[in-house]
């Protein structure tokens, strides 16, 4: 199938096999200090790893891979936070959730 950019178009799920996979390096995690001086963790959580035919313009196998976004924030600027609409339930004002 061909897209109308020229590209192949989506590939068809429906006889898409899992591949196995195992990270080569890296924890995939990046810090990035953003313009307001707040900083942030994204890491790219890998669900799945899908073999989903090959290309029919170069032969070569297509891979879909299923993925979601973390967000952590790791600091931020005095100035940039408010108050607790409510207070929490016995639970540290400090903590932040994260993924270690």
């Amino acid at each position: 199938m061909i897209a109308p950019g020229g590209g192949p178009g989506p590939a068809d799920l429906s006889t898409a096999e899992i591949v196995d996979y195992q990270p080569l390096e890296g924890d995939g995690k990046v810090r990035l200090k953003l313009k307001d001086g707040s900083v942030i963790e994204v890491r790219l959580e890998i669900m799945n790893v899908l073999r989903a035919g090959h290309d029919p313009n170069t032969g070569l196998p297509m891979y879909v891979v299923q993925s979601a976004t973390l967000i952590r924030l790791v600091e931020s600027p005095k100035e940039m936070r408010k108050p607790p609409l409510r207070q929490g339930g016995g639970r540290d004002a400090k903590s932040l959730p994260g993924f270690g």
